[in-house]
């Protein structure tokens, strides 16, 4: 039994559980999150620095106890090249969301920190359960952190958001909980290293398991047309629950793909593939052009999250080394680029009152030149810039959907590759569309989006009750109100100066990792390409 994948979970559980000591009522030290969270953050640097990389494939730090003896069920924990990189980015991701409420303390602090640390734990522990029950467990475990986060620190639309949000996930887990119960009846066993080597499902029982199991992963994803939900979501979330929902919970469904789809149902995967590629490219290009169409810029990076989980679909769909890797790939980069651009859209929306482009209006580099450089550069990272991280997991797809699986339809995936090909244009196009606006040109004048009704005014400023009279066009951008729902509901707004300290702790190590593995890629490849070459053993066998 290893201690380390147990003390990962440990850690911020016990964290969030001393949380509800009655010596911390009403209070929380500020920087507490940050300590809990970097403890975990440790750990995973520990995991990383001690996994052996010449055996990846090999699962890793394994533990595996008897849970509920009667169902043959045991909490089986363990490492492998696919997981090793999600859970890293997860403690991450959360540490660096700590850092930047370390300098903007929000409102009712002590809650949202014990959120976050409970959400932490269910992230990290469906990247290293290896039971299927436990696996689910850990899905859904997020689900409700995730929904107070966005209900409760939101913006004016947060419960509606918060609703759709949870309706949607919990009915696609309840379809994959269906197909989970398909293996169960077929194989007898959920545990996931016995499924993938040793266990024979029939043909159809594959086709129907991976149909549910799919779909419930897909809802996470998201695929289209199951995504309706993440626009809402995003747009109305805080900043740091937009980035874990964009940077670590889509995740968890694309890494459901591959940790039980393919490698447990490689004949369902082989027939049902066809489909899987076909609502990847549709998402590619429905998510760019949806892009193009969007005016608030929370809203337009959500969309495009729907476009690059298609090239991660696609990448699956393949069923090749190739493909499979750039999935994997893409996974990893969209969690470090889109994170960043979460981050900078919190910013933006913080200083201006408003994410709303029209009313951003231009110049944001002679405003704000640091943040205005960082916009741009998570930008033309996350269109796929060549040398940056988002380049490979796009070109890695594309080129595994002109050469895929054998038993696959070879002339199908060359017309998914080329409108993936056309998707790509697209995304260059609504991302250099968005920074002429926002960041290039001359500064608007005036500088803040007017308002014309008490009822706008309320949405600025927060709060139910009345207001005094303005004058129609009064410029009220820079002015709100403690924990204002519309500015992300996270606390007082700083002035409108550029990043801050705490913002750039935040932000610098995505932008490094960007650079490493835009210019390395093999650093990531090398760690999951043995992986991937023992999920797809069983695939056309």
């Amino acid at each position: 039994m290893s201690w380390l994948p147990i003390a990962m979970l440990a850690v911020p559980l016990v964290g969030a559980a001393v949380l509800l000591l009655p010596r911390f009522a009403g209070r929380t030290p500020r920087r507490y999150g940050l300590a809990v969270s970097g403890v975990t953050l440790a750990l995973a640097v520990a995991l990383a620095a001690t996994f052996d990389y010449g055996h990846a494939a090999r699962i890793q730090f394994e533990t595996d106890l008897s849970w509920i003896p009667g169902l043959a069920l045991r909490f089986h924990l363990g490492v492998d090249g696919v997981s090793l990189p999600l859970i890293v980015l997860t403690a991450l991701l959360t540490f660096l969301c700590f850092v930047l409420l370390a300098g903007r303390p929000p409102r009712r602090p002590r809650a949202l920190v014990f959120t976050l640390l409970v959400l932490e734990t269910g992230m990290i522990g469906t990247f290293l359960a290896l039971d299927l029950l436990l696996f689910f467990v850990f899905f859904e475990v997020v689900l409700v952190p995730m929904y107070f986060v966005i209900a409760v620190w939101g913006g004016p639309g947060r419960r509606a958001a918060a609703v759709k949000f949870i309706l949607y996930t919990l009915l696609g887990s309840a379809v994959m909980l269906l197909g989970m119960l398909v293996v169960w009846a077929q194989a007898g066993t959920l545990d996931m290293v016995a499924l993938a080597h040793g266990h024979t499902i029939a043909r159809s029982a594959q086709i129907v398991a991976f149909l549910a199991i799919g779909l419930g992963l897909a809802v996470k994803a998201p695929m289209w047309p199951l995504h309706t939900w993440l626009p809402d979501a995003h747009t109305e979330a805080p900043t740091v629950g937009s980035v874990l929902l964009a940077g670590v919970l889509l995740k968890m469904g694309t890494y459901g793909f591959a940790r039980i789809a393919i490698p447990i149902l490689p004949e369902g995967a082989a027939a049902l593939a066809p489909w899987l590629g076909a609502f990847g490219v549709i998402g590619i290009v429905y998510g760019s052009l949806a892009c193009l169409a969007q005016r608030d810029l929370k809203r337009m990076i959500a969309y495009s999250s729907v476009g690059h989980m298609g090239f991660v679909l696609l990448g699956f769909a393949t069923l090749t080394p190739v493909g499979v890797n750039a999935a994997l790939f893409g996974n990893v980069a969209h969690g470090l680029i889109t994170g960043l651009l979460f981050f900078i859209a919190g910013a933006v929306k913080d200083r201006y009152g408003t994410a709303d482009m029209a009313r951003l209006g231009g110049g944001m580099l002679s405003r704000l030149p640091y943040i205005g450089s960082l916009l741009t550069f998570a930008c033309v990272a996350s269109l796929g810039l060549p040398g940056l991280a988002g380049f490979w997991g796009e070109m890695l797809a594309l080129f595994g959907a002109f050469r895929p699986a054998a038993e696959l339809s070879r002339p199908l995936f060359l017309v998914f590759m080329v409108i993936g090909g056309v998707g790509t244009v697209l995304t260059a196009a609504y991302f250099l569309r968005m920074l002429s606006r926002v960041t290039h040109g001359s500064p608007a004048v005036p500088e803040g989006p007017p308002v014309t009704s008490a009822e706008e005014v309320r949405e600025v400023l927060g709060g139910e009750g009345p207001v005094e009279p303005v004058a129609t066009g009064t410029v009220v951008a820079a002015v709100a109100a403690p924990g204002a729902p519309g500015l992300g509901g996270l606390g007082e707004p700083p002035e409108r100066r550029d990043v801050t300290a705490y913002e750039l702790a935040a932000w610098v190590p995505l932008v490094v990792l960007i650079l490493i593995f835009g210019l390395w890629p093999k650093a990531l490849l090398a760690t999951t390409t043995p992986a991937v070459q023992a999920i797809l053993r069983g695939v056309g066998a």
